[in-house]
């Protein structure tokens, strides 16, 4: 399935670090910001998430929620939440279901080797549940939420 602007998200229900289901179609009303990561402590995944937190005020005043997704468990994203304070919310697809669907799990070609695995990709989704914006392939892991705050505050 490809995920395109203009057209509604995706619909989907996953659990929290806490064991809580986060439907996204509850979270209608307000902007969604969804980020796909590889794994919870690697380098560029705690700076992305990192960058996400320390735009946290910036992003609140549109409204906007935040949802980690990656294949991580929940307890695994409890220590990655604590330890460097994260205040939004990571979402486990050990799965890759949610993934797949938003073409963010597919072949990636590192060093020239050829692997499947979580590709780093944002989407933006507006208080309707349309799709705004669809980055597909994140390659500036700490820089980037700053571009999606961006596009945020142009959305609203």
């Amino acid at each position: 399935m490809s995920i395109e602007e203009g057209q509604p998200a995706p619909d989907f229900t996953l659990s929290d670090a806490d064991g809580k289901h986060v439907t996204l179609s509850a979270l209608r009303g307000q902007p969604v910001v969804v980020y796909f990561y590889p794994k919870d402590e690697t380098p560029g995944c705690t700076k992305e998430a990192c960058a996400f937190r320390d735009i946290w005020a910036d992003s609140q005043e549109t409204g906007a929620a935040v949802l980690g997704i990656s294949p991580d468990d929940a307890a695994s994203h409890q220590r990655f939440r604590d330890r460097h304070e994260l205040p939004f919310t990571l979402l486990s697809d050990p799965d890759k279901e949610v993934m797949s669907r938003y073409g963010a799990w597919g072949e990636k070609n590192m060093y020239g080797r050829k692997s499947m695995g979580v590709i780093r990709s944002t989407v933006l989704i507006d208080a309707e549940g349309v799709v705004r914006k669809h980055w597909r392939r994140v390659s500036k892991a700490e820089a980037h939420p700053h571009k999606v705050l961006e596009a945020l505050q142009q959305l609203v």
